[in-house]
């Protein structure tokens, strides 16, 4: 059964790559948008253009995203995502969060170890406080990695079980959690409104 394209009040999508997860996002911001004119949609992107490749990925994904939904303004924030997400969001704004995984991979793999990062527990308790007290809808997109082979280095295990639990919490805050396989939408929680 798939989920609606309603935007709940608190949604989490996961799903492997290229599973339609983000594009799931974009049309409930997009169904958002087109609700009313003073309606607002703001991407919280969180990947970082540390290589070419990714700059790149960024780049092509900003002009599609901005042909499939005009008005959905984008901002990036790597690390601060609870504060991201006070700021910006508001009754007349939807925020859509891509995406959790990598959210988590700054603060747990940060690319410079010198840098002074925020601790990932206490940001993930603000994160799930700020989700509690959000104002407006609140997309937001993750990746489900744990459905594999067990891996072998203790870091990556270590990521594949953060990764898993900051999952379940988000999941417990949210109204509804959409599970995405070949493009299509399972509905795993739905919480009357």
């Amino acid at each position: 059964m798939g989920a609606a394209l309603t935007p709940a009040g608190r949604e989490l999508i996961l799903g492997g790559q290229k599973s339609g997860k983000s594009r799931r996002g974009e049309l409930l911001a997009a169904a958002w948008l087109a609700v009313s004119p003073a309606h607002r949609a703001v991407l919280v992107a969180t990947g970082q253009p540390l290589d070419d490749e990714m700059r790149e990925r960024i780049a092509r994904h900003r002009v599609e995203r901005a042909a499939r939904v005009p008005r959905l303004e984008t901002v990036d924030e790597p690390l601060y995502l609870a504060e991201a997400l006070l700021a910006l969001g508001a009754p007349d704004t939807l925020v859509l969060v891509d995406c959790l995984t990598l959210w988590l991979t700054n603060l747990l793999m940060p690319p410079d170890d010198k840098l002074e990062r925020p601790d990932p527990a206490a940001e993930a308790a603000t994160l799930l406080t700020a989700l509690r007290e959000a104002q407006g809808p609140v997309v937001l997109v993750g990746n489900e990695i744990g459905l594999g082979v067990i891996p072998m280095g203790r870091d990556v295990r270590a990521f594949v079980d953060a990764l898993g639990v900051l999952n379940q919490q988000v999941a417990a805050v949210c109204d509804r959690v959409t599970l995405m396989a070949a493009g299509l939408p399972l509905n795993l929680k739905e919480t009357a409104a």
